[in-house]
């Protein structure tokens, strides 16, 4: 390079002491909890599953002899978020609007049939309960996924009015054929559960924990952006690390306390039992 040739611009940005300390709280949480915690990977989505499902193994699906992580129903809830979550954000961009009528009433139906199919299986712990129709998990799947993707068709809508200083007031999505892609794949996803085939399921195991840490750390962050005031005031992903770091950290400590709690109180990473 010539030397009278203008050399590039290096930008530090610096990193402040609470960033530091934020980065160091992360990392010894994440390496306290990893520690005291089922071995394997599929321990470690054991013990997010923990915090926030029963983990009744008559009401969970099987990867051979070993249960699911979540029980049928949220397996296909956070499965759904997760799913319905990355197809906004991929498809819509900064669209903060709601969906329309079409696609909201039937995501509406799905919440009234996981409230009915939910409340008949409470019912069934109940000696000599008949109720509407005898329980099974693949009616708990179906219902858990159609909620898990109003879940995500709330949740992308409210994080891109909280973040970006400039979104999109569209919807998300402006028809219901939109949404068919959608439903075409949360239902190839269910399939696979239903299938019981370990090497499918191993992986949406993963995927179902991974949910979990998506839906807690991004409704989190809202929370932190709101008490800090700072509700759109960012413009580009790279200005958020902050906040979804401080999302994270707070998902993570809301599971390992559960964690904690549960486990002291029953001595066992297994589910209830009735």
């Amino acid at each position: 390079m010539d030397e009278n040739s203008p050399r590039p611009v290096q930008v530090n940005i610096p990193v402040t002491a609470f960033q530091a300390l934020l980065i160091f709280a992360v990392g010894l949480l994440l390496i306290v909890w990893w520690m005291n915690t089922p071995p394997g990977l599929l321990g470690k989505a054991d013990a997010a599953g923990y915090a926030v499902c029963h983990r009744i193994s008559e009401r969970s699906f099987m990867i051979g002899d070993r249960q699911m992580p979540l029980c049928a129903r949220c397996s296909g809830m956070f499965l759904g978020a997760l799913i319905g979550t990355v197809y906004y954000l991929r498809r819509s961009g900064r669209r903060a609007g709601m969906p329309p009528l079409s696609i909201s009433i039937l995501l509406g139906a799905f919440l009234v049939l996981f409230a009915v199919d939910g409340g008949n299986s409470y019912l069934h712990f109940f000696p000599g309960f008949i109720g509407l129709y005898e329980p099974n998990n693949t009616m708990r799947l179906i219902t858990g996924t159609g909620v898990g993707l109003g879940i995500a068709s709330i949740l992308v809508p409210v994080v891109n009015q909280t973040y970006w200083r400039s979104y999109d007031n569209r919807p998300v999505l402006e028809r219901f054929g939109q949404f068919i892609p959608l439903l075409v794949v949360a239902g190839l996803v269910d399939l696979a559960v239903l299938s019981e085939i370990p090497l499918l399921l191993y992986p949406l195991a993963l995927l179902s924990a991974g949910g979990i840490l998506l839906v807690l750390s991004l409704v989190y962050s809202l929370v932190w952006i709101l008490l800090s005031k700072q509700e759109n005031r960012f413009d580009r992903p790279r200005e958020l690390w902050v906040m979804l770091l401080v999302g994270f950290f707070t998902a993570l400590l809301q599971i390992a306390v559960i964690d904690a709690g549960r486990f002291w109180l029953t001595g066992t990473w297994g589910g209830f039992n009735f």
